[in-house]
């Protein structure tokens, strides 16, 4: 099996500013992500989604680490201060590297 080195970048955070983020990930050349509702218990208590201005979002991207790093960055920049948001990075092992430049 031949695979390549990626980086995944998930983010967690509040629903209300998907859109928003969707915009930046365009222009900051994230080709791909998937984005899924979340739930769960964290700093700010119990965040069940049931009530829309509650939901929480996960967003998951695989791409390059240049291209994870700055997209972090970014996420830190504009909205670490102002929204209830945490992010990660991981290496991974990819089949169809080509999908993820």
């Amino acid at each position: 099996m031949n695979t390549q080195a990626r980086t995944l970048l998930t983010v967690i955070t509040e629903a209300a500013i998907e859109q928003v983020l969707v915009r930046d990930l365009d222009r900051l050349g994230v080709r791909g992500y998937t984005i899924s509702d979340a739930r769960g218990r964290g700093s700010h208590g119990v965040r069940e989604g049931a009530w829309t201005k509650s939901a929480n979002i996960r967003i998951e991207m695989i791409s390059p680490r240049d291209i994870a790093e700055s997209t972090l960055l970014h996420l830190q920049t504009h909205y670490f201060a102002n929204y209830a948001m945490v992010a990660f990075l991981q290496d991974v092992e990819v089949l169809r590297s080509e999908k993820f430049e």
